[in-house]
């Protein structure tokens, strides 16, 4: 059974604002950091570009005689300048274009983001904020708003299309990304340090269908926990 999961609850000037409970089949399963690892190396893969490429000794210029002839002049054989060994020559077994992107479950990366986001959570770095609607766009304010609910160096922020003030007060920040609900992954959780919600993105995300849990994917309650002992003492009243 899942531990109730919570997250501070702050205004949009940082004021706290009590908590909120957070879904535990998003933030209360226990991470599985094989499917996390996996996934975040399928997304690193699928942005490599793949255009590096080198020349093998058919492709480069020149080469087309022997250099000197195959025997009496007392220097090694050779049949072209055009051979790896030679400066200007052709590259053997190099990088040639190609696609690195590796296919992955779309039921492994929902297991890979609901992973990393309950790490984040049972380390205490999911912050909720009600509202962005802020008047004008203002770094500094965003600046603030990061200190007050004791968001650390790098901070990731899930905004709704209609934050759009609070998207350009952020832009400028070099260790604050700004993300879509519909585009969070795997990756941008495990850089960040504190992941940022409003109450509206938050819902968007808990509201997702997809990777559906099992029992075995929640977080156990250690023995002699206070869950046990509030279930135990119940049983025995009845």
């Amino acid at each position: 059974m899942a531990s109730k999961v919570t997250a501070p609850l702050f205004a949009a000037d940082g004021a706290a604002n009590g908590d909120v409970t957070l879904a535990p089949a998003f933030f209360g399963i226990e991470p599985n950091i094989p499917v996390m690892h996996q996934v975040v190396t399928a997304q690193l893969a699928a942005a490599r570009a793949g255009t590096h490429s080198t020349k093998t000794r058919s492709e480069v210029r020149g080469g087309g005689r022997k250099p000197w002839r195959q025997k009496g002049l007392g220097r090694a054989r050779h049949g072209s300048i055009r051979s790896p060994i030679w400066v200007g020559g052709g590259v053997a077994h190099g990088p040639k274009p190609r696609d690195y992107s590796q296919r992955t479950p779309k039921k492994m990366k929902q297991l890979a983001i609901r992973s990393a986001l309950s790490a984040r959570a049972g380390d205490g770095q999911v912050r909720v904020v009600e509202d962005l609607a802020w008047p004008e766009p203002k770094t500094n304010r965003a600046r603030e708003l990061f200190e007050k609910i004791g968001a650390g160096p790098k901070v990731l922020v899930i905004l709704s299309p209609a934050d759009e003030t609070a998207y350009l007060s952020m832009r400028n920040l070099p260790t604050v990304i700004t993300n879509d609900s519909g585009q969070l992954n795997t990756y941008d959780v495990v850089w960040a340090d504190t992941i940022v919600f409003t109450s509206e993105t938050l819902d968007l995300v808990t509201g997702a269908a997809g990777y559906e849990v099992s029992e075995s994917d929640f977080v156990k309650d250690e023995p002699g926990s206070p869950v046990e002992d509030d279930e135990a003492s119940e049983d025995g009243e009845g």
